[in-house]
């Protein structure tokens, strides 16, 4: 199988601003953006997040696929069209609801840790995979899995640092969200810049 399926992204790490409040969201998204960024999820359990959604993709829409994390329900769906969001992240399968998000025209990273969860999620129309959490299974899980999965784009997502970033994308995934070590809340603006050009040059690094 191939195991290098693009990104649909042109840097292929999903920035998670986890807990985010929307008067701080627009500035942290704009510094992410200006770092090379060009995917961004504001989890559904972070304060007014479709305020926060909203709002980013207003001002930063034109650069940046801008969505949400922690998708588990059709509401949410809704929420997130209502808001200008195009990318909806899953932590986990449920192909009724990833088939719903696909109807409403948006980019689908579905939540999976099992092969036969990712082919759930692949029957059900999502684009993309989301290995969750990959800190548990590690790159050895991925690299099984790439021997049976289509080259559909797989990203590593939970607990995934700049230093062990080289070893999933090594194993196959094409790519990782990256959260707890990329943004917190409460952090200044300069403090998410720092680590996103780390985790970039980690990128980077890897491909060179």
């Amino acid at each position: 199988m191939d195991a290098t399926a693009p990104s649909p992204f042109r840097l292929p790490l999903i920035a998670i601003l986890r807990g985010i409040a929307p008067r701080d969201a627009a500035a942290h998204v704009g510094a992410l953006v200006e770092e090379g960024f060009d995917a961004i999820e504001i989890p559904t359990n972070s304060p007014h997040w479709e305020r926060s959604v909203s709002e980013a993709v207003r001002q930063h829409g034109a650069h940046a696929t801008i969505g949400a994390g922690t998708v588990t329900s059709t509401a949410h769906v809704e929420a997130l069209v209502d808001a200008g969001g195009r990318l909806a992240v899953t932590p986990n399968t449920r192909p009724a609801l990833v088939r719903h998000a696909v109807d409403r025209g948006l980019q689908v990273a579905a939540g999976f840790a099992t092969a036969s969860e990712a082919f759930d999620a692949l029957e059900a129309g999502a684009q993309m995979l989301k290995l969750f959490p990959a800190s548990v299974y590690g790159p050895a899980l991925v690299r099984a899995l790439r021997s049976v999965l289509p080259p559909v784009p797989m990203f590593a997502v939970g607990g995934v640092t700049p230093d062990t970033l080289s070893g999933y994308l090594s194993a196959g995934c094409q790519g990782a969200g990256v959260g707890g070590e990329l943004y917190k809340p409460g952090q200044p603006v300069e403090r998410t810049r720092e680590h996103a050009r780390r985790f970039r040059q980690a990128y980077l690094d890897h491909i060179a």
